[in-house]
Formats: structure tokens, C-alpha cells, sequence
């Protein structure tokens, strides 16, 4: 059976997460579609080539699967320009083989193009409530904060100490306002919710005193995902977050390339890299479950998007379909056997995406 694709569909995902499944899935389609055509389009090409011309700094981020983290979202930075990899509570090892190979060719080929790379290494935490915090570290942000700090390690420990050439920073990701909060090289913290936008003069030497050992240039690239985060925050008033802040995703999305699922509480994303990836499949379903159950979401489906990116045709591509079709069905087959009652709700596709026009292509169709 196709998706039913309506011509014109909100862009609001608060309305789109109220409609029937298949009008939801079909909104998808359509935002992926609209995101590929959009990427492409010459004004978005010279937008990310102008960007990254004034800032050559690579920028890396390490995300929770939290539908309500997105950092390009939250600095205003053009998508594709920032390299999201998303697990289970922001959870990394670089000693995961898989993960840190994908994490060294990116630095490698980045350091080929003579591009410096700095890395977001971020937590996630509420001020309003603890339990609308993590889950992944079921709702401990000490416990989120601590793990960052040995990532950071494990980087200065593959990449080097001195950070000209990869620079670890850690971030929190306070998720009732999205804002950031830079941690320094000398243990003080920059909380960028109690900034504003008369604060702009200044910000280059607070970002100086915080990262002192961070290379110039790097902190010039990171200027501006912090003027734009101070400017996303004040657009934000905490009163009309009430259905925000809360989860509502209703998509498990797992694999890498989904950076066209930007939008807020949309997606719980699972990025292909623990060694054990049925801990953050039963998290994620675990969190959905509990959505429909509180009537945050309808409780008629939800989606379970696999998805893999591809450079080249032929065997890349090729390979790139295998591995999204394994872990559609890798998936599947846990939500099948441990939730029942998501089991009949469960709607299933992948694809792969080809990496540099962003299009989506050869979705298959697996019925619950």
C-alpha cells in the first residue's frame, strides 16, 4: 500500500503528529522530499559554500537520540554544515570499532581538505523537571555530564591534547529553552540562557577567557552557533514551550543521514554504532510506548525508519541498501518480540539517501 502524500501539509509538527498515521508518514515523505529539494536549490549550495569560506572549522556534534536536541536547529546554522552522530544518551566509545572509524575518516578527510575540527560533545538536562531530562541516563544529568567529560578524554587521547587540530568541547543542552551551556578549558561554564543579544560585543572575549587554548580561528567558527543559540533563545518564551518540552515523537528513526528530520520531537534517532544496539531500540520504543499511552501522540502507529547514506553508485550503494534493510529488520524484530502492544502499531520503512543531493531513494515497505 503507498503513503497517502497530502499535497500541502503543515509544516508545524505539532499539528502533523495529531493527524492519522499514514497522513503522518506521508507528511515525512514529503518534508524529506522538500529538505532534498531544498539542500540542492543554488541559494542553500552558496548559503553552506559562503559559510563554510568565513568558517572553514569542521564542526562535529555528539547527540542524544532526544527528538529535542537538534543543535542546528538551536544555533541557527544552515543544515549541512554541522555533522551529527546521535545514540542512546549521547553514549560514545570511541574504542567501538565501527564508530571510531567513521569518526577518524572524518577527521582525516577533513584535515585533507586543511579544515580543523572542533567537536560539541553535549548533554542534555531540564531545568523545569529532572524527568523531562535524559532517559538514557534515566534522568541522572550528573551522570550524562560525567560521561561527556570521558569522551572529551577519549578524543584528547586518539586526536591529541593540544586542540589545534580537533578540539573537544563539552556542551549542555538545556532542553526548555534549547540553550547551550559551554564548559571551558579552565572549569568555568558559560550558560548562554542568562546572555542576550546586547551581549554580542563582548562575546569574543568570553569566548577567549572560557577556551583559552582553543585555536583562534576555531573560536571565530564557533561565534556564531552561539550568537545564533542566544538569538534562538530569545525567541523562545518558556510559557509557550508546554508541548514542546515534553516528548512527543512518535518516529524511531535508525541509521545515519537524518538530518532532514530537524524538526523538534519528531524522532527518537539511533545512530548504528554501540556495539549493542538493542538497549537503545528498547529505550526508544519504551519512550513511544509511553507517548501514546499519555495521549501525547495518537496511539493508531508509529514509524520505524531505517536509513544509510551512500557517496558513490555501484557497491556503495549497494551496501548501503543491504545495511538499511538489516536494521529495519533488526529492529523490527525486537519492538515485535518485547512490546506487544506496539507490535500491531508498528509501521516499517527504509532507504538510503544519497549523501550529496540529500535524496532519498529505494524506500521499502514492511507491514507490523
Amino acid at each position: 500500500m503507498t503513503d497517502l502524500i497530502p499535497s500541502e501539509v503543515s509544516a508545524d509538527a505539532k499539528a502533523v503528529r495529531d493527524l492519522p498515521i499514514r497522513e503522518r508518514i506521508g507528511w515525512l515523505l514529503n518534508h524529506a522530499h522538500r529538505h532534498s529539494m531544498t539542500y540542492q536549490s543554488p541559494e542553500s549550495f552558496l548559503a553552506r559554500s559562503l559559510h563554510t569560506a568565513r568558517h572553514p572549522t569542521s564542526i562535529v556534534s555528539f547527540n542524544c537520540m532526544d527528538g529535542r536536541m537538534n543543535i542546528s536547529l538551536a544555533t541557527g546554522t544552515p543544515p549541512g554544515i554541522i555533522t551529527p552522530f546521535r545514540n542512546l544518551g549521547g553514549r560514545f566509545d570511541l574504542g567501538w570499532p565501527y564508530f571510531g572509524e567513521v569518526l577518524s575518516d572524518h577527521i582525516v578527510n577533513m584535515v585533507g581538505q586543511g579544515r580543523c575540527t572542533l567537536m560539541l560533545i553535549t548533554y542534555h538536562y531540564s531545568k523545569g523537571d529532572p524527568h523531562r531530562g535524559c532517559a538514557g541516563f534515566n534522568y541522572d544529568t550528573d551522570a550524562a555530564r560525567n560521561h561527556t567529560f570521558e569522551i572529551k578524554r577519549q578524543v584528547e587521547e586518539v586526536f591529541g591534547k593540544d586542540g589545534n587540530t580537533v578540539y573537544p568541547l563539552v556542551c549542555g543542552f538545556e532542553t526548555d529553552e534549547d540553550a547551550l551551556v559551554l564548559h571551558g578549558s579552565n572549569g568555568k561554564i558559560l550558560d548562554l540562557s542568562t546572555l542576550s543579544t546586547t551581549d554580542r560585543d563582548t562575546l569574543p572575549v568570553k569566548l577567549a577567557q572560557l577556551c583559552p587554548d582553543m585555536p583562534q580561528q576555531m573560536r571565530q567558527d564557533l561565534l556564531p552557533l552561539v550568537e545564533g543559540n542566544i538569538a534562538h533563545i530569545a525567541k523562545i518564551a518558556y510559557s509557550n514551550r508546554s508541548l514542546d518540552i515534553e516528548h512527543h515523537e512518535w518516529v524511531i528513526g535508525i541509521g545515519r543521514g537524518f538530518d532532514w528530520m530537524y524538526t523538534p520531537n519528531l524522532a527518537l534517532l539511533i545512530g548504528p554504532y554501540s556495539p549493542d544496539l538493542d538497549n537503545p531500540i528498547r529505550k526508544a520504543a519504551g519512550i513511544l510506548e509511553a507517548n501514546m499511552k499519555a495521549g501525547r501522540i495518537p496511539d493508531d502507529g508509529f514509524l520505524l525508519f531505517a536509513e544509510a547514506p551512500y557517496h558513490d553508485l555501484g557497491p556503495d550503494r549497494a551496501r548501503a541498501k543491504l545495511k538499511s534493510g538489516f536494521l529495519a529488520e533488526f529492529a523490527a524484530g525486537i519492538i515485535r518480540e518485547e512490546f506487544p502492544y506496539l507490535k500491531e502499531k508498528m509501521h516499517v520503512r527504509s532507504a538510503v539517501m544519497a549523501w550529496h543531493s540529500r535524496v532519498l531513494e529505494k524506500i521499502d515497505y514492511y507491514e507490523a
